[in-house]
């Protein structure tokens, strides 16, 4: 099964979702930046709620970030995403092990800590909007379940998951959004709030063979697929992009590197590329600046 998200809405239009399923773009990460399991499951989680809130962006251009800053040994966690659902994201340390929950799961909460959820949204505006809350639990679910309820009042549920295999690969990763629209019926939170009470795992529904369209039909009953969209792990940096960065530290600076005779490496942390450029090349920079 690819990578994809789908939008929809619940037959009688009282629930809208979003559900998705992500394992490339968690074992993108996983590979990119050489994470132990717990870190891959705490970054896999974070890079599918982004490709998610991306897929719920008004405008093309809109880009949306997350961050977690806690203060276990995983302090922060990052990840941006666009209006396209390409996600990116890093860690501040990627070689964490501590020692698995009682139910013999992931413990990314001990990682994480207590600490601070941020959602940054970048619409264009002079100054995007920025809306925090505090972790909840750290399992980063239940913190942006938090989130919508405290920061936006919309009242939401998320779920997430990402299976580690034997082979510290990533098996299957996914989640969903669900959120209440203001004329829900209580018959229907009833009957949504029992449904979440039962279902099993995120993952454990894919381990199954399962879609995220059967997700949804599991916990809402009748709904209606409005859009589907492919989403991936994407960063936009690119050997232009770098040199634009180069221009903008103005002359006086790339003077100094083209004085000091060696080549320039400017390094990407989202996916851990390397733009190398040589004194020549300074040079031809330098003359555009």
């Amino acid at each position: 099964m690819k990578d994809h998200i789908i939008r929809g809405i619940t037959e009688n239009r009282e629930v809208r979702f979003f559900a998705a399923y992500t394992r490339e773009i968690c074992e993108t990460a996983r590979t990119t930046h050489g994470l132990s399991p717990v870190c891959t499951a705490a970054l896999g989680r974070l890079l599918t709620a982004g490709a998610i809130m991306g897929a719920m962006c008004k405008n093309e251009s809109d880009v949306l970030t997350l961050r977690i800053e806690g203060d276990g040994p995983l302090s922060k966690v990052t990840v941006t995403a666009d209006a396209h659902c390409h996600v990116k994201g890093l860690v501040s340390a990627t070689d964490v092990w501590n020692a698995p929950k009682a139910n013999g799961h992931l413990d990314v909460g001990g990682a994480i800590g207590k600490g601070t959820l941020f959602v940054i949204r970048d619409t264009g505006l002079a100054e995007p909007y920025v809306g925090q809350t505090k972790l909840v639990s750290g399992e980063i679910a239940e913190d942006l379940t938090y989130y919508f309820a405290s920061s936006e009042q919309i009242p939401t549920s998320v779920g997430l998951g990402v299976l580690i295999d034997r082979n510290l690969t990533v098996q299957h990763a996914g989640g969903f959004l669900i959120q209440l629209m203001p004329f829900a019926s209580d018959e229907t939170v009833s009957r949504l709030e029992k449904s979440l009470t039962g279902m099993e795992s995120v993952t454990e529904f894919f381990r199954k063979g399962k879609t995220p369209e059967d997700m949804m039909r599991e916990i809402l009953g009748s709904i209606i697929i409005e859009e589907e969209k492919d989403t991936e792990y994407h960063c936009s940096c690119s050997r232009e992009r770098v040199e634009r960065v180069l221009i903008s530290l103005g002359k006086e600076n790339l003077e100094e590197m083209i004085e000091d005779g060696d080549p320039v490496t400017m390094h990407c942390d989202f996916c851990n590329t390397d733009y190398t450029f040589s004194v020549d090349e300074l040079k031809e920079i330098l003359a555009k600046a």
